[in-house]
């Protein structure tokens, strides 16, 4: 198959600017390969993906095309939480999928090698190459390894939860400084099943990337070894002229899922797959998540939950191992087609269980339903989202009296300085989509409630959302926000909240009479913003439609 600008004398300039990258005549003559790679030397999970790009080159030019490096920006969510920057980390998603439709469309690419780590960038590009429905396949950088600090296993979320356990007294500063410099001991996604691991593991049961995607660590020679094999495979996949949207089908989406409540991933992997599956035309709600939950077991139980990292999981049999399981009860369509150019069952048949205190068997689940719950009431009436299997048993029903912030700064404020106590309910809103904008993470806060030993005393409320690290009774993503005119707007100091995470149900005990008097006397918030951002709080909807852009306006 020939690239599209060598078939006839009209394209001789275009021909003429590729020769002046260097491009041979043949070069030119075979298909030409994009590999969108989120190189950057700002965020440790992109450092080392040159090294991955090139392996993928390679694998490239072994299958028979040409391989041309294309970039992609990318946020770090460490680096941007607890300020305003965690602004601009959702809202990156949208621009990195536009970038790929600009770059792929723009110089007519025959396919497409994506290499991304961390939160936004996996799902930006996955809607970039169903938008744009080239040949396409996935290779991430891979999850960082464990730090060890007095002989545990740590990694980032550790260093938030320190914080706290200075402020307390738990902890000294030379101790919070020996475990700040080796909590992130190299390259990678943070290692615990955080938001970025989670949807690389993702990828691999979406079918649009090889086995090994989510858990090969990015140091190993074996991640190195994947690249070459994602390069060779698009040159299949473009003769086949096998596209993004023939695998992203429902089917996928469920299987997706599935994983999902299996893992007890991140809450961010809803809102994600939400928006991936807009692209493909696919209708996903919370009530079909809630019906996938309460269905699939959880299988594992992995960092910030335990000590159990990434590496953990892939010595255990990794993502294709989970598969095997859920499909030992007709939980996972194996049918479904994969970017290996065969069934998904043909790639977890052979899998199998190597650790079951990593990977529990689908008879002996840590749950019989899975780490995700949606919640919905009257203060959430088109739902809110928990990670439930990070929650404590303790914390399952809860009742308390709201304690109410406008912004995430404020409640980290008021919680370091003693100001939250037991069995109240931290509200933290003006944090969605709109409102934030940007709906920022909320790790900061329940860090710190972790850190001073709040986490089985204190629930908290937003309608901003969770980092993967996140752990305790934490309630996020609830819908409508406040700047959309959702009763979390209304909350008062003292109100009484009553969550029961096993019955789906968070409910504001405040007579409707007095809701309707507050609603009246409520002021429009002012945000402040403007470039971008400005037109992205305008643009973008409910979080419970994966806070996607409005394509009609």
């Amino acid at each position: 198959m020939a690239h599209n600008l060598c078939t006839s004398i009209e394209k001789a300039p275009q021909r003429a600017l590729l020769k002046a990258l260097g491009l041979t005549d043949e070069e030119i003559e075979k298909p030409i390969i994009a590999i969108v790679s989120a190189k950057s030397e700002i965020v440790p999970g992109h450092a080392h993906l040159d090294r991955i790009t090139d392996a993928v080159k390679a694998g490239v030019y072994a299958g028979g095309c040409t391989p041309v490096v294309v970039p992609s920006i990318g946020v770090c969510d460490g680096l941007s939480m607890g300020h305003k920057g965690m602004r601009y980390s959702l809202p990156s998603r949208e621009l990195i999928a536009d970038s790929v439709e600009t770059m792929l469309y723009g110089h007519a690419f025959d396919g497409a090698v994506f290499v991304p780590n961390c939160d936004k960038i996996v799902p930006g590009m996955l809607m970039g190459a169903a938008r744009v429905n080239i040949p396409s396949i996935f290779v991430s950088g891979g999850p960082m390894e464990s730090g060890v600090f007095h002989g545990k296993k740590v990694g980032l979320s550790n260093i938030f939860e320190a914080v706290g356990a200075v402020k307390k007294g738990d902890m000294d500063s030379d101790e919070l400084s020996e475990l700040e410099s080796c909590a992130c001991p190299g390259c990678g996604s943070c290692c615990g099943m955080y938001t970025a691991n989670s949807l690389n593991c993702m990828c691999e049961a979406l079918g649009i990337a090889l086995p090994g995607n989510g858990t090969i660590a990015a140091s190993s020679s074996e991640r190195i070894r994947l690249a070459k094999r994602a390069g060779t495979a698009i040159c299949k996949l473009v003769e086949d002229a096998i596209t993004p949207r023939m695998i992203l089908t429902k089917r996928a989406f469920t299987n997706a899922l599935r994983l999902d409540m299996a893992l007890g991933a991140s809450t961010n992997t809803i809102l994600h797959l939400f928006a991936v599956a807009a692209e493909c035309n696919v209708a996903l709600n919370l009530d079909f998540v809630q019906t996938i939950s309460d269905s699939t077991p959880t299988l594992c139980r992995l960092s910030p939950s335990t000590e159990a990292d990434m590496r953990d999981l892939h010595l255990a049999g990794g993502v294709m191992a989970v598969l095997h399981e859920l499909a030992k009860k007709s939980l996972i369509d194996g049918s479904a087609h994969t970017v290996a150019s065969h069934a998904l069952a043909d790639d977890y048949e052979h899998a199998h269980v190597k650790n079951t205190e990593v990977i529990h068997k689908i008879d002996d689940p840590i749950s019989k339903v899975g780490g995700i719950t949606v919640l919905k009431g009257n203060l959430a009436e088109e739902g809110a989202l928990v990670k439930r299997s990070a929650v404590d048993k303790s914390m399952m029903t809860f009742t308390g009296k709201a304690k109410c912030f406008n912004c995430e700064e404020d409640a980290v404020a008021a919680i370091y300085s003693g100001r939250i106590q037991k069995g109240d309910v931290v509200v933290i809103r003006y944090e969605g989509p709109a409102g934030g904008p940007g709906m920022r993470e909320m790790l900061a806060p329940t860090s710190a409630l972790v850190g001073m030993g709040l986490d089985k005393e204190v629930a908290l409320i937003t309608d901003g959302r969770f980092s993967g690290a996140t752990r305790g009774a934490a309630i996020g993503h609830v819908c409508p926000e406040a700047a959309h005119g959702g009763k979390i707007a209304l909350v008062a100091d003292g109100d009484q909240i009553k969550i029961d995470i096993n019955g789906g149900r968070i409910l504001l005990d405040v007579p409707a009479k007095v809701l309707d008097a507050r609603r009246k006397k409520l002021k429009p918030r002012d945000t402040d913003v403007s470039g971008w951002l400005l037109r992205y709080q305008n643009l973008v909807t409910s979080a419970s439609l994966g806070a996607v852009l409005k394509k009609k306006f």
